[in-house]
């Protein structure tokens, strides 16, 4: 019998159940019962990456001996697959020896980067809006959170007047994601300018979070471009969106050999390499031609004007020269809030679409839309909306 009664640790009050974990579970149960929703919530890509990657993988899942533990810093294959991939699409020199960490998921990353660099007490800044997992990690670190605001008429940029007038003399950490989940804004080499030379200034490690610069944008862009940037600047990227293989959970750090170094400390300690015929495969995605990302983003922007007029449907406004998996726009006054907007879409509609307050109070009086769908679901979903009025 027990006479005490079992509690979770304290770390656990401050973050609840990622949104989406929750939502699925409910948009699961709803399918049970015959509402067939249509999700156009999530950025998991539907489409499948290239044939090569997919043959690779399946050779050598039959070789006898790829099947034992891995290194924990990635097979060498891929760590010079990874630095061949900046440099010809980034036109950034990295080494792959000690400037390269593959990852499970640069989601991953998050958690390495935070565990390598805070203690508890000091203070991590996070952008509003942005991705949650940047704000629940530092908490679970027992950080301090500092929300930095991202509003559409700066175009989603940092004000850096108003960084400045900020104590900042206990942040470690500055989480930035351009091209920008969840506004769909690009990135641009001025924007990395001023962010290296902030970080510099006030000795703030700057993490760029980068999965999306593949989807629906002509020119990739790196924050490691920028002259000295490794000195004080972490990458996380990932091939989750930019080769259509999130279930497959392989990302990278790209950083100087010192913080590459530290991250590898937390990584070692707390898992192990990937599967080997994976990181085979991925080798063999790195060298994907631009032809295959063209004819990724021929679907895209198909699905993407659909997407915007799911958006007019709605009543939203959005900005067109938004890149990403996703399209991202503000509600007319008609809804109290997004949450509202999806509710009536998920409850009367059969369509699910994501609330922008999870992203932070800055996003409340938005909603945003996954491109991760066939057409033929997007053009239903529209039908759906229409039969709403």
């Amino acid at each position: 019998m027990i006479t005490k009664r079992i509690q979770p640790a304290k770390r656990l009050d401050n973050v609840n159940e990622y949104y989406f974990s929750r939502k699925l579970k409910e948009i699961a149960e709803m399918n049970a019962n015959g509402k067939n929703v249509i999700s156009l919530g999530v950025g998991s890509p539907d489409l499948p990456p290239s044939s090569a990657t997919i043959e690779t993988l399946a050779q050598k899942a039959h070789k006898p001996d790829a099947h034992g533990y891995q290194p924990y810093v990635g097979i060498p294959d891929l760590r010079k697959g990874f630095a061949a991939w900046y440099l010809k699409w980034y036109g950034v020199e990295l080494n792959p020896n000690n400037e390269i960490q593959p990852l499970i998921g640069s989601k991953e990353g998050i958690l390495h980067i935070s565990l390598a660099f805070l203690n508890p007490g000091d203070a991590v800044l996070v952008p509003n809006p942005g991705y949650p997992t940047y704000q629940s990690v530092s908490l679970l670190a027992e950080a301090q959170v500092i929300n930095y605001d991202l509003v559409e008429s700066r175009n989603w940029e940092p004000d850096f007047d108003a960084l400045e007038k900020l104590d900042l003399s206990k942040v470690k950490l500055m989480w930035v994601n351009y091209p920008n989940m969840p506004t769909g804004a690009n990135a641009s080499f001025d924007l990395f300018e001023k962010l290296v030379a902030f970080g510099k200034k006030h000795g703030i490690v700057i993490c760029n979070d980068n999965p999306y610069s593949f989807i629906l944008n002509d020119k990739p862009i790196s924050i490691l471009s920028v002259k000295g940037a490794k000195d004080i600047c972490i990458e996380l990227n990932s091939m989750s969106k930019s080769h259509n293989m999130p279930g497959w959970r392989i990302g990278l750090l790209a950083s100087n050999a010192q913080f590459v170094e530290w991250v590898l400390k937390v990584k070692s300690n707390i898992d192990s390499g990937m599967f080997r015929p994976m990181q085979l495969a991925a080798v063999e995605a790195l060298k994907n031609p631009v032809e295959w990302h063209e004819s990724m983003n021929k679907i895209y922007r198909k699905r993407r004007d659909l997407a915007g007029q799911i958006m007019d449907e709605m009543g939203c406004v959005y900005d067109t020269k938004q890149v990403g998996l996703f399209l991202w726009g503000k509600i007319s006054d008609k809804w109290k809030n997004g949450e509202e907007l999806s509710n009536k879409m998920l409850y009367d509609g059969n369509v699910f679409i994501t609330p922008g307050f999870i992203f932070g109070s800055n996003g409340d009086r938005y909603v945003r839309l996954s491109l991760c769908a066939p057409e033929e679901k997007l053009a239903e979903a529209l039908e759906r909306i229409k039969k709403l009025k």
